[in-house]
C-alpha cells in the first residue's frame, strides 16, 4: 500500500522554493493500547468533566482556558487572545541556518517526517538540494495548524528527512538531579581500561532492525492466549547480582564474552574432510 502524505507545502532555502509532500516516518499504530473497564460488568469507563466546586458535570461550552500564575490563581485566556499571537499557517519549511550534521543533539528531536518532491519539476530541484546538503543539517521554522515548529532538515538515503525539534527551554538540565552529585570526578585508569575492553567485545555495526519490541510481543501472546481461553505462565525473572568489586566484575565479563565467542567459533568451524581421510589412510 502506497504511503499517503499528511500535508503539502514548500521547502525554502533563500529564494529557492521546492514543492514537497510530507509523510510521517514513524508508526504508532503498532503500540498496544488498553481501555479502562468497570471490572464488574466489563463496560468501558467514561471520562466526565467535573467541577468539584459546583459539584456538577460541566459542558464543553462552559470550559475556558486558564493559566495558573500563582497557586490556585488563574488568568483566563480567550480564543481571541490566543489568535493575537497564533501564526498563520504558511506550510513553508523556511531554513535559515546550516551546520555540520553532527551538531544536532538527538535530545532535541521530537518527531520525524519524510519530505518528497511534489511533481517532476520539484524533483529536479529536490535532488540538487539533497546533494548540496550532504554532511549538513538545516534548521528553520514551520508555521502549521496555528502554531510554530522548530525544525531540522537533512539528506537521508534517496530522500530528505525533517525533524520537529524541542526548543532549548524545553530540555531539562542535569543540575536538578541530586544523585549525580555523588558521581566521582576521578576514576582508576586500570578500571577504565578494562571497561573499554569489555565494551570493545560488543562492538559491531549498528542495525536497529535487529531489535524487536519484546514487551509488545509478550503482551500480544497473552492477549491471543486469553482470547483462545488459554493461560500463559510467565517465566521467572532473575535479578542481576549487586556489583561489590568492580574490577572482578569487569574481568568476569571479559572472560565470559571471550568464552562465548570461542564456543561460537567451534560450532561453525568446518570439518577438514581431506585431512580426516589422510589420517585414516595412515592408520590403515
Amino acid at each position: 500500500m502506497a504511503a499517503r502524505a499528511t500535508w503539502k507545502g514548500y521547502l525554502k532555502v533563500s529564494l529557492v522554493n521546492i514543492p514537497i509532500k510530507v509523510f510521517p516516518a514513524t508508526e504508532s499504530a503498532n503500540t498496544i493500547s488498553f481501555n479502562q473497564l468497570h471490572n464488574a460488568c466489563q463496560t468501558r469507563i467514561q471520562q466526565k468533566r467535573w467541577c468539584p466546586s459546583c459539584n456538577k458535570e460541566v459542558a464543553n461550552t462552559d470550559i475556558v482556558k486558564g493559566f495558573e500564575f500563582e497557586k490556585g490563581r488563574y488568568v483566563v485566556m480567550s480564543e481571541d487572545d490566543i489568535d493575537k499571537v497564533r501564526p498563520s499557517s504558511t506550510r513553508v519549511i523556511d531554513l535559515v541556518q546550516f551546520d555540520d550534521v553532527g551538531a544536532l543533539d538527538p535530545m532535541y528531536v521530537d518527531r520525524t517526517y519524510y519530505l518528497a518532491p511534489d511533481g517532476q519539476v520539484a524533483a529536479d530541484a529536490y535532488a540538487v538540494m539533497r546533494e548540496g546538503m550532504k554532511g549538513k543539517i538545516g534548521v528553520g521554522k514551520l508555521a502549521l495548524y496555528g502554531r510554530e515548529y522548530l525544525v531540522a532538515v537533512k539528506p537521508h538515503d534517496k530522500g530528505i528527512v525533517m525533524y520537529t525539534l524541542h526548543h532549548a527551554a524545553e530540555i531539562r538540565g542535569m543540575q536538578g538531579i541530586e544523585e549525580l552529585a555523588i558521581v566521582p570526578t576521578k576514576v582508576k585508569p586500570q578500571e577504565v581500561q578494562l571497561a573499554k575492553q569489555v565494551i570493545g567485545t560488543f562492538e559491531k555495526k549498528l542495525d536497529l532492525a535487529d531489535y524487536r519490541d519484546e514487551y509488545r510481543d509478550g503482551l500480544q501472546k497473552i492477549i491471543d492466549a486469553k482470547i483462545a481461553g488459554e493461560e500463559v505462565v510467565a517465566p521467572e525473572i532473575e535479578m542481576p547480582p549487586k556489583v561489590v568489586n568492580l574490577m572482578e566484575a569487569l574481568r568476569k565479563s571479559l572472560d565470559t564474552v571471550s568464552s562465548d565467542k570461542k564456543k561460537a567459533a567451534k560450532a561453525v568451524l568446518p570439518k577438514k574432510v581431506g585431512a580426516t581421510a589422510e589420517k585414516k589412510k595412515k592408520r590403515a
